[in-house]
């Protein structure tokens, strides 16, 4: 069963779905326990992170079903983990204050940057290492479902910082209040179309490598990688179109201590 494309795609999405929804949950508690919280909400996490790298390791010369699995669970489980320290306010950037009004666009760019910085080159710093383990290896799995994460990111805040039409800041965390005001809104930006035509493309091109593909690890393989680029590209699509994908988590998690400053920048850009 678990050999079934289909069955790997849904996997992909509940996964996507549900490790979403857990880290939101966990950042919701630590912002009702404050600083304290926060921390110990990336310590007492912290078997997810050796979890996460033991299975990348362990599969990179697993070629099997099992493997793929292994390996694809893994690199979530360290992208998770990384992401966890950057809602808690743990790893983020040497700005941590509003957006400046006036200043020059490269300023403005220098000052975002800045917000992020530091949990940018963790990821990255990742990454390189992903690509240079796994370089050689019969199981690329792991490596390339963190790419793909990681390209979305990349591209998702580049587009959020150029300008989109719907910016949603519901589950903005108590510790990065400053981030919205480094975001625009916009009808569009020169580079939502270039995101989105290069996830669509490399949506089909993993979906070109599952119809040719023989060795059912393999079709397993690219059936996840295509299905976590679909929902990369709809998270992008979510940024134009009025769909209320909060609600995909809303339910699940406990009021804010205290009312948000604002549930959207902006739900359209008239």
């Amino acid at each position: 069963m678990l050999s079934s494309p289909w069955i790997a795609a849904l996997a992909a999405l509940f996964v996507w779905w549900f490790s979403t929804g857990a880290i939101l949950l966990a950042v919701r508690r630590a912002d009702q326990g404050g600083p304290q919280a926060r921390l110990w909400a990336c310590l007492m996490t912290l078997p997810f992170l050796v979890l996460g790298a033991a299975g990348f390791l362990d599969t990179l010369g697993n070629g099997t079903i099992a493997g793929v699995y292994v390996a694809f669970l893994s690199a979530l489980a360290l992208w998770g983990w990384i992401e966890l320290t950057f809602l808690t306010g743990t790893i983020t950037g040497p700005v941590r204050s509003d957006a400046r009004e006036g200043v020059p666009e490269w300023e403005r760019f220098i000052r975002a940057w800045g917000t992020i910085a530091y949990h940018e080159m963790l990821l990255a710093a990742v990454f390189v290492a992903m690509v240079v383990l796994a370089w050689g290896a019969e199981n690329h799995y792991g490596m390339w479902t963190f790419a793909v994460l990681f390209a979305a990111r990349i591209s998702a805040k580049l587009n959020l910082y150029l300008g989109v039409r719907k910016v949603n800041v519901e589950f903005i965390p108590e510790t990065l209040e400053h981030l919205p005001s480094h975001f625009r809104t916009a009808r569009m930006n020169w580079l939502f179309p270039m995101s989105i035509t290069a996830l669509s493309f490399t949506a089909a091109c993993w979906l070109e490598r599952l119809l040719v593909s023989e060795a059912q690890a393999d079709v397993v393989g690219f059936a996840l990688l295509s299905a976590l680029s679909a929902l990369a590209l709809l998270e992008h699509w979510f940024m134009v179109l009025p769909l209320p994908d909060e609600k995909l988590w809303r339910w699940m998690l406990p009021e804010r201590p205290q009312p948000a400053q604002a549930t959207r920048l902006s739900e359209e850009v008239q």
